[in-house]
């Protein structure tokens, strides 16, 4: 059995900056480490839940963000910049199940260092109306793939921004938000053991087909608020795009991957703005 981990670095137990989660610098090298043994932690709970192979692929950032030498279960690593699929990259109809490790809130949530893929473009995405984070969005891949998405890691807002999207998905709770930049979190030894118990669960679930692949209702709408007008300007430049106001545009259409991949190509070509 085949597992597909997805894995940011923001909900990880103990990060709460953004200095933590952008190196170089010992601080971020720190949250490696962290990052790593829960994504270890996950890797142990699929193959004790029953994976047999197991796919991470790092999302966060630069995405290389792990020591490859240093993962569980000598599972695979796929690493580096410029994904087709980004953060769901490698995901396909051959996995049992998928899990999403270290993901955050939604920009405009209060959990700890909320955003939406690009937290200087975007500042609210709509999912058929509903506000959606990383995982809400990234749920679209899943849906198109046939995998059920079997648990989640991060904040509370986190566990609860996705199981409204995936009902009955496994939420594992590693820190309570205090505010965007503080936050209570489970000693990094619990949180690792609460990964690896939720992992086992969530994976065992999947293969018992207790879980489901995504259901979100087709046609789907997929809503983009941008911080600025010129954002929303040059996302519409991307082909099925729609302009709904000054700062929103809309993707829609009945096939879940190319919604996603427009949102995707949508935020890479306003970084040209961002980053300029």
């Amino acid at each position: 059995m085949r597992v597909f981990l997805s894995t940011d670095m923001e909900g990880t137990a103990g990060i709460v900056d953004w200095a933590q989660c952008r190196g170089p610098g010992a601080a971020y090298e720190a949250s490696c480490t962290l990052l790593l043994d829960e994504v270890n932690a996950a890797i142990e709970g699929c193959l004790a839940g029953g994976a047999d192979d197991v796919l991470v692929n790092d999302s966060h950032g630069h995405m290389a963000n792990l020591a490859a030498g240093q993962l569980s279960g000598r599972a695979r690593y796929l690493s580096g910049r410029h994904k087709p699929l980004y953060m769901m990259e490698g995901l396909d109809s051959s996995f049992a199940a998928v899990g999403l490790v270290s993901y955050h809130g939604s920009m405009g949530s209060s959990g700890v260092l909320s955003h939406t893929y690009n937290p200087r473009a975007v500042y609210e995405v709509r999912l058929n109306g509903t506000p959606v984070g990383e995982a809400g969005v990234n749920a679209l891949v899943a849906q198109a793939a046939g995998v059920p998405v079997a648990f989640v890691t991060g904040d509370e807002v986190t566990i609860a921004e996705t199981s409204a999207v995936l009902p009955g998905v496994e939420g594992v709770a590693v820190k309570r938000s205090v505010t965007r930049f503080a936050a209570e979190s489970l000693h990094p030894a619990a949180a690792c053991e609460a990964i690896r118990a939720g992992a086992q669960r969530g994976v065992q679930r999947a293969a018992s087909n207790e879980l489901a692949p995504p259901d979100i209702a087709l046609p789907a709408s997929l809503e983009v608020d941008w911080l600025t007008v010129d954002m929303a300007d040059m996302a519409t430049w991307v082909g099925g795009v729609e302009r709904l106001g000054r700062r929103t545009v809309r993707i829609s259409g009945t096939d879940p991957l190319a919604i996603y991949r427009g949102f995707v190509a949508t935020v890479a070509i306003t970084r040209s703005i961002v980053e300029a």
